[in-house]
């Protein structure tokens, strides 16, 4: 893998910050970014889910009484 200087800069900081290494610095930003990368595809599948087939009119009615909290 290679890094720009800058980069690499950055992340020194940041590892003297957090008490940390490299490795496990770069360890925990490539989980993050995974786990924000899975999480866009899978809101680009709903999305495109309910482009291709529109919820229907009070097609979830049945739940309108659970979402009721009472009087204030």
């Amino acid at each position: 893998m290679t890094l720009d200087d800058q980069l690499v800069k950055n992340v020194d900081k940041w590892v003297k910050k957090l008490k940390t290494t490299r490795s496990a610095f770069t360890r925990g930003a490539l989980k993050h970014e995974i786990e924000k990368q899975d999480s866009l595809l899978l809101e680009k599948t709903h999305r495109e889910g309910y482009l291709t087939q529109p919820v229907k009119n009070r097609e979830f009615a049945v739940w309108e009484p659970e979402q009721e909290w009472g009087d204030w």
